[in-house]
């Protein structure tokens, strides 16, 4: 039995989920509404406020699916109950952050300015202290979507280990190299 698949997953309040004959999951809450596709062979079933993760047999391929779609399962109900959010900060002289609507501008160095379009379903700020790195927060009910943007976002600028400038994950730990000097 799967370790993550057997847990059943506990609804928080004014949050609902559906299951059609198509297996589709519709998990509906106070931050939105998320669907996802099932395979057809893991049941899903809603017993007294919670949902339960079934696989029909012992094969390989069950066995990964059933704790695989538990885990989407459980995202999606913790994303439109709580949400998730992300934070990236931008260390290096003259590097800034801008939000314009759902356009976000960065400046990291280059000789131009990027514009990122982010999707609808992400709230995004920028906030700038005097004195600190310009750190970026984004917010959503989709922790997949909001993971595939944050990487996207680091990947404009990834952190170089010599001087640690770069957009990082607040609180992310970099390993620093020694330069030439330190051969010597």
């Amino acid at each position: 039995m799967s370790r993550i698949g057997k847990l059943p997953i506990n609804l928080p309040n004014n949050t609902e989920v559906s299951v059609d004959d198509k297996n589709v999951v519709t998990v509906k809450g106070p931050k939105g509404s998320l669907t996802t596709l099932v395979d057809a062979d893991i049941i899903v079933k809603t017993e007294d406020n919670q949902v339960i993760v079934e696989r029909p047999t012992e094969q390989k391929r069950h066995k990964a699916m059933h704790g695989l779609y538990r885990s989407l399962i459980n995202n999606m109900v913790i994303g439109v109950s709580e949400g998730y959010k992300e934070q990236l900060e931008l260390v290096g002289v003259g590097y800034k952050a801008s939000m314009q609507g759902q356009i976000l501008e960065l400046s990291l160095g280059y000789s131009h300015n990027i514009f990122l379009s982010l999707p609808s379903e992400i709230s995004a700020t920028a906030v700038t202290e005097k004195g600190k790195a310009p750190v970026i927060t984004l917010e959503s009910n989709d922790k997949q979507l909001l993971g595939q943007v944050a990487a996207k976002i680091r990947s404009l600028r990834k952190v170089e280990p010599y001087k640690g400038k770069g957009i990082r994950f607040v609180g992310e730990v970099v390993r620093r190299k020694a330069g030439k000097t330190a051969s010597k």
